[in-house]
């Protein structure tokens, strides 16, 4: 398995926390050998340190001819002046990014979208950013379909996600379509981090915090994500919980941003990836012990939360495993 080259290119005043997520995510995948999966660096133009925003510098293992034979460039948060706020890039990091190969994958973390839009490289196509700077951004590139509701958005070639901790997601992502389930899993664990949010879940929960009762419905979700073949109902979950129906909609929305409905589909859906992923179970199979019961009700879930088949899903992660 041939090792993957990242590129991390610091623009500053780089966000130090977004920078160093590459090399702390991918950095930490490996094959079954125990050889690492990816040899990440740091780049700036001209090699040298870039100043952070938070009051040091951050070092660089050299300079743009990094790029040269990246596989992906990872654009990190910046809250460089002429981009932030005139939309403007520097002749010499847009000659940087003009370095890469034609096969080469691009990437952003927060507001390192800026610097790709003002590129020119998100023109036409969907992307994210940091929900705070959604206005600023949508005022500068109007030519980019922002979506800044979601964690990250995986556009082929171009990936960018939102701030801080979707930067993690994101490159648990990428470990997870390049080398499988089990390989980012492991990779998640060491972080303490989940091992998979799903890319369109939302940036933040724009509803109250639940009452301080005493109640809450996660020891519920503990047990509905270990009878996922079961028939599972409102009524069932709300009787479990020992609260009205009424009481548990509302309480379990406040808590997970979901209906009781669409968290259980999703629940089904991420079982039912993992089984494609790591089982030879038939699509049948697969479709009952997740709970969707026939094999075209998970091809309508899967389609509609992946995009694609069960049989194009589990050829995807078995090629790349």
């Amino acid at each position: 398995m041939s090792l993957h080259r990242v590129v991390v290119l610091l623009v500053g005043p780089v966000v130090a926390y977004d920078a160093v997520i590459p090399s702390q995510v991918l950095g930490l995948a490996s094959g079954t050998d125990g050889r690492p999966l990816y040899d990440v660096r740091l780049a700036s133009v001209g090699g040298q340190a870039v100043s952070t925003v938070h009051g040091y510098d951050l070092g660089s293992h050299g300079d743009q001819r990094l790029i040269d034979d990246a596989d992906l460039v990872i654009v990190p948060g910046t809250h460089h002046p002429g981009i932030r706020r005139e939309g403007h890039l520097p002749d010499d990091l847009r000659s940087a990014l003009a370095r890469r190969l034609p096969a080469a994958r691009l990437a952003s973390i927060c507001t390192g979208a800026f610097v790709l839009a003002a590129a020119g490289i998100l023109d036409g196509r969907a992307a994210t950013t940091h929900w705070n700077f959604a206005g600023d951004f949508r005022r500068l590139f109007p030519k980019v379909a922002l979506d800044p509701r979601v964690l990250y958005v995986d556009d082929g070639d171009v990936c960018t996600s939102a701030g801080l901790s979707a930067g993690i997601d994101l490159c648990l992502h990428l470990i997870r379509s390049e080398h499988g389930a089990q390989v980012a899993n492991h990779v998640a664990r060491h972080l303490v981090v989940p091992p998979w949010r799903d890319g369109g879940q939302a940036q933040f929960i724009d509803i109250p915090l639940p009452e301080k009762s005493g109640q809450s419905t996660s020891d519920v979700r503990a047990w509905a994500s270990t009878h996922l073949a079961e028939r599972i109902t409102l009524q069932n979950l709300a009787g479990r919980a020992r609260m009205s129906v009424r009481t548990f909609n509302r309480r379990f929305r406040a808590e997970t941003g979901m209906t009781p409905g669409a968290w259980l589909t999703q629940q089904r859906t991420r079982a039912a990836q993992r089984m494609l992923e790591t089982t030879d179970l038939s699509i049948e199979e697969v479709a009952v012990r997740a709970g969707f019961g026939t094999a075209a009700s998970l091809r309508t879930h899967l389609r509609r939360s992946a995009g694609v088949s069960p049989a194009t899903y589990r050829g995807t992660f078995r090629t790349a495993n």
